[in-house]
């Protein structure tokens, strides 16, 4: 009966252990995958500025382009 209640505890201890090891391997990969996510959002929002950046310089060239046109017609 003893050795029955020794195999019951170290199953258990077994378990436990384990279950925490899985527990901690899941909070690193979950702070691994945020750590992306931040790089990636980051990314979203460097290119959506850019995006902005080149709206308004399109528009000074398309100004620029039409004032000389009409420089060049008078």
């Amino acid at each position: 009966m003893d050795s029955e209640i020794l195999v019951a505890l170290l199953g258990m201890l077994g378990s436990a252990i384990g279950a925490f090891s899985g527990f901690r391997l899941a909070v690193y990969r979950i702070g691994k995958l945020e750590e992306k996510v931040e790089k990636h959002n980051n990314v979203i929002q460097r290119t959506f500025i850019l995006e902005e950046q080149m709206k308004v310089a399109n528009h000074r060239i398309e100004d620029l382009e039409r004032h000389e046109e009409q420089r060049r017609a008078k």
